[in-house]
């Protein structure tokens, strides 16, 4: 019982959170395409699909988590920054909250182009996690919250699917060591403090080849 209520109590607080970053106005696409192709291009790509595995593939995200990413990287008034990164950080200044809105859906509707997993040596690992987690060190599995195909379930979970391999490993280790601080009530703090490098490196791989 006491597992089921902290289970729900998770899930409202993250629902609470996507909830204050779902759009309020409507925004404006052809200004949101202008900046992706002028600005968002050098690092993302115009469509959302990065070329380089230091930036994510944010096509075809769900529009609620990259509005929440979008918001978390600038400061509020005297509170800092909810995601410290020194490259977005600058990004996100001059832009309105409206601004962020438009980039958000723009990018949710461009379409992935998916990477693929590059080592058969930890797919057997990287699967396990994924669907299992490891029950022995109180990892669950990634697919409880972000779906069976890694799709990512909208105002709750992102899509992870087709993800840079190096990208997810990057994130999962930032969050291990609480770098990366903006997860709701610290779920991925705490589910990545349990996995070791080897762990990480499988599951980003698995999750790259996932569709």
């Amino acid at each position: 019982m006491i597992a089921r209520i902290s289970i729900l109590t998770i899930a409202l607080t993250i629902q609470t959170a996507f909830a204050q970053s779902a759009p309020a106005n409507k925004p404006d696409l052809a200004r949101a395409k202008q900046t992706a192709e002028t600005v968002c291009v050098a690092c993302h790509g115009a469509d959302g699909n990065s070329a380089a595995a230091t930036f994510p593939k944010i096509a075809g995200q769900h529009e609620q988590y990259l509005l929440k990413q979008l918001r978390n990287f600038k400061p509020v008034g005297d509170k800092p920054a909810e995601r410290v990164n020194a490259s977005m950080a600058p990004m996100v200044a001059a832009l309105s909250d409206t601004d962020m809105q438009g980039l958000a859906r723009y990018y949710s509707q461009q379409k992935l182009k998916p990477e693929a997993a590059k080592s058969l040596k930890t797919v057997e690992l990287g699967q396990k996690l994924w669907r299992s987690g490891n029950a022995a060190t109180g990892v669950p599995a990634c697919a409880g919250c972000h779906g069976p195909a890694g799709q990512g379930i909208p105002n709750q979970y992102p899509r992870l699917a087709g993800q840079f391999a190096d990208y997810t490993e990057t994130q999962l280790k930032s969050f291990r060591l609480a770098e990366r601080a903006n997860d709701p009530n610290s779920m991925m703090r705490g589910f990545a403090s349990r996995l070791t490098d080897a762990e990480i490196k499988a599951v980003s791989d698995y999750i790259a080849g996932l569709r």
